[in-house]
């Protein structure tokens, strides 16, 4: 009997939670509707933090496009990012949480699309262990890729790959969408 009436509050919730993006904002994908559904606490969730409300403060802090990117592990189109021909000095932090990422003294033309850097801010050569960013295996392409995510809230920021300039041989490709660039004062 239990079981049954946790299945029909789940189901009123994820009615519910339809019926709330309907009026109030873009509807989200199937999958983070039941992600969403399945963080209450009578079900016996494990996660640390309602999943629900976290997605939802993004949703309200950022736009569709950058919440598509940063949130979902999305990219922006190829040669369309603000950020790519951008040659001022400065830094350019997450666009979520402000965190600084990379430095403009690091930034090349790689002739990719997106805008490329050789080493993230706060790098000493190989060592990341004082930066803002963390390298993670993603296999969603079909091949092996080295994904580029905020260690401070884990927006999706772009890919890194090992076809840089020397000395570290590194393309951190990052998407404009999820940077937010901050000019020195000089």
């Amino acid at each position: 009997m239990s079981r049954t009436l946790r299945g029909i509050r789940l189901l009123l919730r994820v009615r519910e939670q339809s019926l709330r993006y309907v009026t109030a904002a873009p509807r989200p994908p199937a999958w983070s509707l039941m992600r969403m559904s399945h963080t209450g606490a009578d079900l016996g969730s494990l996660t640390r933090y309602d999943d629900s409300a976290v997605s939802i403060d993004w949703q309200k802090k950022l736009t569709p496009e950058q919440y598509y990117v940063t949130r979902e592990k999305g990219t922006e189109l190829p040669f369309s990012g603000i950020y790519l021909n951008n040659t001022e000095k400065g830094m350019y932090h997450c666009v979520c949480c402000s965190s600084p990422l990379f430095s403009s003294e690091k930034k090349y033309n790689s002739g990719t699309g997106w805008p490329s850097f050789s080493e993230a801010y706060g790098a000493q050569g190989a060592d990341e262990s004082n930066t803002n960013v963390l390298r993670r295996l993603d296999n969603s392409l079909g091949s092996t890729g080295t994904e580029v995510i905020c260690k401070e809230c884990d927006a999706h920021l772009g890919h890194v790959f090992e076809d840089g300039p020397p000395p570290q041989g590194q393309r951190f490709c990052i998407n404009s969408v999820a940077l937010a660039f901050v000019p020195s004062s000089m």
